[in-house]
């Protein structure tokens, strides 16, 4: 009996997600993920795949929204435009991860640590989402300026955050680990989320993590449990430099520019 790609993938998502995969079977399952999809479709076939179905599982508190851009025409189409010029070859990416998206960056654009702004006039993508900015996307793009521009970047890396739908209260961000009650519910979504970015691919010997508080905690202690990347390089949030270390924005871009080389050689790649 022939099994197509998909349905072999499908099979392979279902065993990691069993109470019953061990680590190693999981690590072994995932390779054999990657495989099919190097021959199926590229990094951006698989994400922009993966966002079709992305849903975040309910329940969630009654006071607490989703923030989910994808339904909008408009951001399908500029994220499946950012996908074909970035994203379009078989290479395996580093992941970078935030908290979850907020309002005016990826909740507007759907594209992590990405606004408006960057999206059309750093990135070349046309789009109808405005020209707004976003003090997070203002800081990351000024790292992928000194790393060597969005061209450099984006074929060695990909942004994303540990809960990838934006959540919203009272028509503000709220972080999902801020409310007990929704950090249950995030927690498993992560991990499903997390095994199926892996897959595009993602490198596994390294992943960063922008949040040296309460994130780092949470990223850390799941990937101990699950053995998503053999080590994670931990930055100050974006946000919070421009926040609070504005003063000393050089001395942070330097900061983030050396992880982006240290994940580089930890990977055996260039830099």
């Amino acid at each position: 009996m022939e099994v197509s790609g998909q349905n072999y993938t499908e099979k392979l998502f279902e065993q990691n997600r069993s109470p019953e995969a061990n680590h190693s079977n999981r690590g072994a399952n995932f390779a054999a993920v990657t495989v099919v999809m190097l021959v199926m479709r590229t990094f951006g076939d698989a994400f922009l795949q993966w966002l079709e179905t992305l849903r975040f599982p309910a329940p969630l508190p009654d006071d607490v929204e989703v923030l989910d851009p994808y339904r909008e025409p408009a951001v399908r189409d500029a994220v499946a435009a950012f996908a074909r010029r970035y994203y379009d070859d078989t290479a395996p990416r580093i992941g970078i991860f935030g908290i979850n998206p907020g309002r005016f960056g990826a909740g507007t654009t759907g594209l992590s640590f990405t606004d408006p702004y960057a999206l059309g006039k750093l990135c070349g993508i046309p789009h109808s989402l405005g020209n707004g900015r976003e003090l997070s996307a203002t800081f990351v793009y000024e790292t992928i300026a000194a790393f060597g521009g969005v061209e450099r970047f984006y074929r060695r890396f990909y942004m994303s955050a540990l809960v990838p739908l934006g959540l919203v209260r009272g028509g503000r961000n709220l972080n999902f680990y801020d409310d007990p009650r929704v950090e249950r519910v995030a927690v498993p979504f992560i991990v499903e989320t997390l095994w199926q970015q892996i897959a595009f691919p993602l490198h596994r010997q390294v992943a960063i993590v922008l949040g040296s508080g309460k994130l780092r905690r949470i990223a850390e202690q799941l990937n101990a449990e699950h053995r998503f990347f053999e080590r994670l390089i931990v930055l100050e949030h974006p946000r919070f430099v421009m926040q609070y270390r504005r003063r000393r924005l050089a001395e942070y871009v330097e900061r983030y520019v050396r992880a982006y080389h240290d994940a580089l050689t930890l990977c055996g790649l260039p830099s």
